[in-house]
């Protein structure tokens, strides 16, 4: 969003003293970028009257300094006492409402600061950190999600959901709502070049077993641009206009992709339906797309809070430990999974992989955990986890935070964020002035989420801006 120059050519003698000027002042250009470094070398400049001087000495070398370096092994961690000095102002503000949290340090996972971080509370989005950390212990990270279309009856094909909701029905070439996605054209053209005479489509569904919205989940907020059914398939995580991120989503997401394939080939759309498809064994795939690898699927899902993506990524932790795809089997999945990485999950209820349930219930001191092991030496395999969170003042859900008293933070804190009506929640790490990395986890309840976000953006920046060794 994001001039050409033109030049005449002189003519005659005056045309030629202009170009013996211009070969002169070449000549001297020349001269004077040639730096030897590390030589005492003199250089001539010839003026346009045919004297020569001295050009003025060469400025000095810099050596550039980098801004992203890696923080220093030894830097001094901050203490209690000192935490609980430099907290104390940003603690007392009335916005927190109903605050529990747990501050760590996490090269050590030692806790510095603690309020109430056993009770469980309602999480909202910060329920996606607990969905990325299994994905990423029980799921290969450059695995993908494969959507296929194999043949049916009577000349029908069968489109087989995989559990991909960032497929899109945008021209093949241009971008859907989501980076790295895979198009329906791409499965019209391979079916058309098998040559096969396709009579109508169906959608398979099956993956996804059981009821297709959450306990905890409330239908308006399909229209919302909050949820959808869960449905294996799905064009853009549902969304009516993928140019809004919170676009209302639709009830049908998986009629959807279907009918959009029925277009692509040239079929109508009214005799669409959803159908198992055959067993695998009698019958032929003609094509298949895959969604971009899992790393970059649970990148988008924690800086965007993407609710529908995470509910994928949560079924695909359940697939690859052998559970149902359904809400249950995900849930059980995700905390097998992170129990089995010796993660404490006393007091843990989910009953989704987004936080969209009002019902979830997670503490304080287990988001601080992971957090603190993504951060420091003991899960190297959750090291993705921080370069996926949103930056303060800078990209997803915290572009637009940090502001006014919280601006050093800006920059310095990456954090999930968690809204829901009377909930407002903050996990994330910091690195201090002295370079040492800090996990937090903040739960806020009982204030509106327009006043509780400025108050948890202001404690993190004054994380950023302690040493704490009082």
């Amino acid at each position: 969003m994001l001039k050409r120059v033109f030049g005449g050519r002189g003519k005659g003698a005056a045309g030629n003293l202009h170009r013996r000027r211009r070969r002169l002042q070449a000549v001297a250009a020349v001269a004077a970028v040639v730096v030897l470094a590390g030589v005492g070398v003199v250089v001539w400049r010839v003026s346009e009257g045919g004297s020569a001087a001295a050009a003025p000495p060469a400025p000095a070398l810099i050596t550039p300094s980098p801004q992203i370096v890696p923080v220093p092994p030894d830097a001094p961690t901050p203490t209690p006492p000192g935490l609980d000095a430099a907290l104390a102002g940003a603690l007392a503000d009335p916005a927190l409402g109903d605050l529990t949290g747990q501050i760590s340090d996490a090269a050590t996972g030692q806790v510095l600061w603690s309020k109430d971080a056993e009770r469980p509370r309602t999480p909202a989005s910060v329920t996606k950190l607990l969905t990325s950390a299994a994905a990423l212990i029980a799921v290969p990270r450059d695995q993908r999600i494969t959507t296929s279309v194999v043949q049916g009856a009577d000349g029908r094909i069968v489109l087989v959901g995989g559990g991909d909701p960032t497929l899109t029905a945008q021209p093949a070439g241009s971008s859907g709502y989501y980076r790295g996605a895979a198009h329906i054209d791409e499965l019209a053209a391979q079916i058309r070049a098998t040559g096969v005479d396709v009579t109508g489509v169906d959608v398979d569904v099956d993956l996804y077993p059981g009821p297709t919205l959450a306990q905890g989940w409330f239908d308006s907020d399909i229209a919302g641009g909050n949820i959808i059914p869960m449905r294996p398939i799905a064009l853009d995580g549902g969304r009516l206009d993928i140019r809004e991120p919170d676009s209302p989503r639709s009830d049908t997401p998986a009629l959807d992709a279907g009918r959009a394939l029925a277009v692509a080939l040239g079929l109508g759309t009214e005799d669409v339906h959803l159908a198992a498809a055959p067993p695998q064994t009698q019958t032929q795939t003609l094509a298949s797309v895959q969604s971009a690898p899992m790393v970059e699927l649970i990148r988008q899902l924690l800086v965007h809070s993407d609710n529908v993506l995470a509910d994928a990524v949560g079924r695909q932790v359940a697939l690859a430990t052998g559970r149902p795809a359904d809400f249950d089997g995900t849930a059980a999945a995700v905390e097998s999974v992170l129990r089995g990485a010796g993660f404490d999950l006393t007091g843990v209820e989910l009953h989704d992989s987004s936080g969209m349930s009002v019902d979830n219930k997670i503490p304080a001191r287990l988001l601080d955990q992971l957090l603190s092991a993504a951060a420091g030496p003991a899960h190297p395999a959750l090291r993705p986890l921080l370069d996926s969170l949103p930056v303060a003042a800078g990209t997803g859900t915290l572009a637009d935070r940090y502001e006014t008293n919280a601006q050093a933070g800006a920059g310095w804190v990456r954090a999930k964020t968690g809204t829901l009506s009377g909930v407002s929640t903050l996990a994330g790490v910091v690195t201090d002035v002295d370079g040492r990395v800090l996990a937090f986890a903040l739960m806020s309840g009982g204030t509106a989420p327009a006043d509780a976000r400025p108050a948890l953006d202001a404690i993190t920046a004054q994380l950023r801006g302690c040493g704490c060794q009082g």
